[in-house]
């Protein structure tokens, strides 16, 4: 008995000393999350919860979702960068003011203060001149790319989220191997995390054919990256200082309905010529200034463009090292400035709660309010969130659309007859905070007529949504969605 009640005595002790440690363990972990990370209230009360109630299980999701200790490192490698344009930004803020700013089409007059809006908070300027072909199809917007790619003849500049070692991936790398074997300047740029099925072996072939290869904020193993946050979304490429691509595709066989198990795969990505092509050509620099070699990163871009177009568009760039949210802003500004309409196709849709009152108050208003979002599930806990705050829209009376043919992975947002805006940005938080994203803002009656009409074409191919359906679903629906919600910050 007096065995029994010492063993009884030493084992408490055991888990008292353990308990004691692991609650001073989760102390500390908790001043990083509030004094040194600083986070947003919302997120740093989520962790801080997370890391306390769970604390081995939540200990780990924090250190995969939660932290970063390059963050100061990359803020500080942009800044000296991006001292270059202020003299530019200031001059066009300047032109502004002074109502001397010489437009093509004179309704981007009364978005000035959008305009401000996004020279103040990243120096970003209005280009015009641009010549604009949108791609809402795999196959052909992939034969023009590699069309494009085979006629370069002084540099290639390649940027993807994710790049895999497949057929379409082996076929983009070989020609990529192709152009450095003529001469010609080719500068590739991965996401670590977006890069895990980019094949080692395939990378040093590359690098040994002369391609400029840089992986972006890389794990420690090629396959392995603890690094879920701060990831490269952006997918970006420049072929000669002219022609620039942006939007939502990927390089894998996924992304030319090559997947079974996905279907068609419905994206929107679009081909610029002309000014904007340098806004891109800088992001691209900035992004692998940070990631490559130093010997590889001489910017170079062109500074008179022949007229090849009236597009007018702004640049529009986002992420953890971003001084203002201008992608977010941007959206915002669209929504609060409507007059009649507001389209929003993404993948994911986890706004942020400013975003949401503004779509409650449009909404409210009589402004017509039109989401698209895939019905197939490639990320649950994502999706289960987006139907909870697609909850709270319904009964205002916002059109409400389930793509069905496949999945639906276009990230575009229109106002009215007038403003787009095309990119890499998802309509979550994820995508406004944790994410390097580029947009283009376009100011055009005949491109958002263009992706209006491809939103209704869309809507042959989906599932209405409605109030009334959307109430039947189960207890267990209801259950996924209440905890994804609450997961909302960090997904």
């Amino acid at each position: 008995m007096l065995d029994f009640l010492q063993n009884s005595f030493a084992a408490i002790g055991t888990y008292i000393y353990a308990f004691s440690n692991l609650f001073i363990v989760n102390l500390i972990l908790s001043g990083i999350i509030i004094f040194i990370e600083r986070k947003k209230p919302s997120s740093t009360l989520l962790w801080v919860m997370t890391v306390n109630f769970l604390p081995i299980f939540g200990f780990i999701l924090y250190l995969l979702f939660g932290q970063d200790m390059s963050r100061r490192k990359m803020f500080q490698e942009k800044q000296s960068v991006d001292d270059n344009l202020r003299k530019q930004a200031k001059h066009q803020l300047r032109q502004i003011k002074w109502g001397s700013m010489v437009y093509v089409n004179q309704r981007i007059k009364n978005f000035e203060d959008m305009l401000q809006m996004f020279i103040r908070g990243e120096k970003e300027m209005l280009s015009k001149d641009n010549d604009l072909e949108v791609f809402v199809d795999g196959p052909e917007k992939f034969n023009r790319l590699l069309q494009d790619i085979d006629q370069a003849k002084e540099c290639i500049c390649v940027q993807y989220y994710i790049l895999k070692s497949d057929k379409l991936g082996l076929m983009v790398q070989d020609l990529l191997i192709k152009k450095a074997r003529e001469g010609v300047r080719v500068l590739l740029l991965v996401d670590g995390m977006g890069g895990r099925k980019f094949r080692l072996k395939d990378r040093k072939k590359l690098e040994a054919n002369g391609v400029h290869l840089a992986i972006f904020f890389p794990g420690i193993l090629p396959k392995i990256n603890s690094h879920i946050n701060y990831r490269n979304h952006r997918k970006l490429v420049i072929i000669d200082h002219e022609i620039g691509y942006v939007g939502g595709f990927n390089v894998g066989d996924e992304y030319v309905n090559q997947d079974p198990s996905i279907g068609y795969w419905r994206d929107t990505h679009l081909r610029i010529v002309g000014p904007a092509v340098a806004d891109l050509q800088w992001r691209f620099f900035l992004d692998y200034r940070f990631a490559g070699k130093e010997e590889d990163c001489v910017f170079q871009t062109k500074f008179i463009y022949p007229i090849r177009g009236q597009k007018e568009m702004v640049i529009v760039s986002s992420g953890p090292d971003s001084h203002a949210d201008c992608i977010r802003n941007g959206y915002d500004k669209m929504i609060t400035r409507a007059k009649k309409d507001i389209y929003i196709q993404t993948p994911y849709f986890v706004p942020d709660e400013g975003l949401l009152n503004s779509l409650k108050i449009a909404l409210m208003s009589g402004k017509n309010v039109h989401i698209m979002f895939p019905q197939k599930k490639d990320h649950p806990f994502v999706h289960w969130a987006s139907r909870s705050f697609i909850g709270e829209l319904l009964p205002l009376g916002a059109d409400v659309y389930l793509y069905q043919d496949g999945f639906i992975h276009s990230k575009v947002v229109l106002m009215d007859d007038f403003i787009s805006s095309v990119g890499t940005a998802n309509f979550d938080i994820r995508s406004f905070i944790l994410n390097f994203e580029v947009n283009a803002f376009i100011f055009d009656e005949e491109t958002n007529a263009h992706l209006v009409r491809k939103f209704w074409l869309d809507v042959a191919h989906s599932k209405a949504l409605t109030w009334e359906s959307y109430q039947e679903r189960g207890k267990i629906v209801k259950m996924k969605e209440d905890l994804c919600r609450l997961l909302a910050p960090i997904l």
